[in-house]
Parts: structure tokens; C-alpha cells; sequence
């Protein structure tokens, strides 16, 4: 399978034809809980998106089955982003090329103004728009956003060439400040961000990464060792 691009730098995955989830039953309470990742460099607390209800019940429905757990963060790139999901990850021998698994099938797109790409934002990877012109997303892969801070000068570069449109005067300041990656908005769905443990992102974006064939992957593993719902903090 052909590995996609995000811009000039890939985020991989296999993509499925059909639109079934694993039959795994969605309480009420469920979706008022937020995700405890635990990973080999520290805890990341993230908290999903009501306003994306199908990525959300999804990655709801894998968490409750402990997909991720033993996952790597199989594709890392510092001052863009950390991306996992892959369950080929599992028992992948060192140098392999990982980025193709996932269930089969994808999730529509859920594109939402009111979601950016800031710093921590938890959004689905997807296959490029030349095999996937309604932009469904992945069923596992996930990425975090680590990102870059922008002066305006870059902002209005990434409106002319990559967004065609204008970055919202807030949504400026935010990238000016904490930083992101704007050129992703609207173009990759957003379901959820990181609310406890950005310095944990930010640790995985700093490890050493392979240039070889397995571009971008850890020269050493990082693991997700479990993901597990808990009780939202008020």
C-alpha cells in the first residue's frame, strides 16, 4: 500500500471500504469520561470532542477493548507531531516499517470550524486526497499535535499556499503563542486534546528517530502500555 504524505511528511495507515465498528456497547457515562494513556515516557490525560460524535464513540469503542494497549508511537516528528495506532506496532522488530494496519473500515469526516490544530489537539490520520477525496478518516491511527509557534508572516504564507482562506484572528494568537500546526485545519478531523501531560508530547517529539526506511520511527521503542477510561476531574 502507498504511503500518504502529510505535507511533505507521511502519516500512515491502512484504510478499510466498509463503515462497521467493533460491537462494543457505548454507556451514557462513557462519554463523560476522559482516556488515561500511559505510555513509556509518562501519562497523557486527553479529553474527547462531543462535537465529533463518531470519532469519539470510535476511539471509545477501542479503548474499551484495549486495542492500544502495547501500541507504539510508531511515527514521531518533532515540532509537528506523535502518531500511534498502527496494531502491527505490537511485535514490530526494530527497523520495520510500520504505518499500514488499522481495522477495515474509516470514519467519515467530521470537520468542525470551531476545532484547530493548536498544540495537543487529538486528531485521526488519513490517507491523502488523491485515493480519499472525502478525507474519511483512519479507524485507529491517531496523531497528537506537538507543532511549532508561527509569527504572522508564516500564518499568511500558510493562508495563500496550503489553506486558501483565512486563520481567524484568536486562532492566530493561539498559534503566535502556544503553537500548532495550521495547515492541517479543516483538512483532518479533530476529536479530542490533551489536558494533562504536554510535556509528556513533548518528551515523545524529542526522542531520536530513525532516517532509514522506517522514516520517522523511535530508534527506541515508545510504547503505549494501556489506555483505560476514568472519571473527568471538574
Amino acid at each position: 500500500m502507498q504511503k500518504l504524505l502529510l505535507l511533505i511528511t507521511a502519516l500512515c495507515w491502512g484504510i478499510g471500504l466498509s463503515w462497521a465498528q467493533p460491537n462494543v456497547k457505548i454507556k451514557k457515562r462513557d462519554r463523560k469520561r476522559d482516556i488515561e494513556m500511559v505510555t513509556t515516557e509518562g501519562t497523557i490525560i486527553l479529553r474527547l470532542s462531543d462535537s465529533t460524535p463518531l470519532h469519539r464513540d470510535n476511539f471509545l469503542r477501542l479503548v474499551k477493548t484495549h486495542y492500544y494497549d502495547s501500541l507504539l508511537f510508531h511515527r514521531v516528528i518533532q515540532r509537528f507531531m506523535i502518531q500511534g495506532g498502527d496494531p502491527d506496532s505490537k511485535r514490530a522488530p526494530a527497523g520495520k516499517s510500520l504505518g499500514d494496519g488499522g481495522p477495515t473500515y474509516t470514519i467519515p469526516a467530521e470537520f468542525n470550524p470551531a476545532l484547530f490544530h493548536k498544540k495537543g489537539v487529538l486528531a485521526a490520520a488519513r490517507e491523502g486526497d488523491d485515493v480519499n477525496p472525502q478525507k474519511a478518516s483512519s479507524a485507529s491511527q491517531f496523531y497528537i499535535v506537538q507543532g511549532k509557534t508561527f509569527t504572522d508572516g508564516a500564518l499568511d504564507t500558510v493562508e495563500v499556499k496550503r489553506l486558501k482562506r483565512k486563520i481567524p484572528p484568536a486562532y492566530r494568537e493561539v498559534y503566535k503563542t502556544t503553537g500548532g500546526a495550521p495547515h492541517l485545519d479543516m483538512n483532518y478531523t479533530i476529536f479530542g486534546e490533551v489536558i494533562q501531560g504536554l510535556d509528556v508530547v513533548d518528551k515523545i517529539a524529542a526522542v531520536p528517530t530513525s532516517k532509514g526506511a522506517d522514516a520517522d520511527r523511535p530508534l527506541k521503542d515508545v510504547r503505549i502500555i494501556s489506555v483505560k477510561l476514568i472519571k473527568r476531574k471538574k
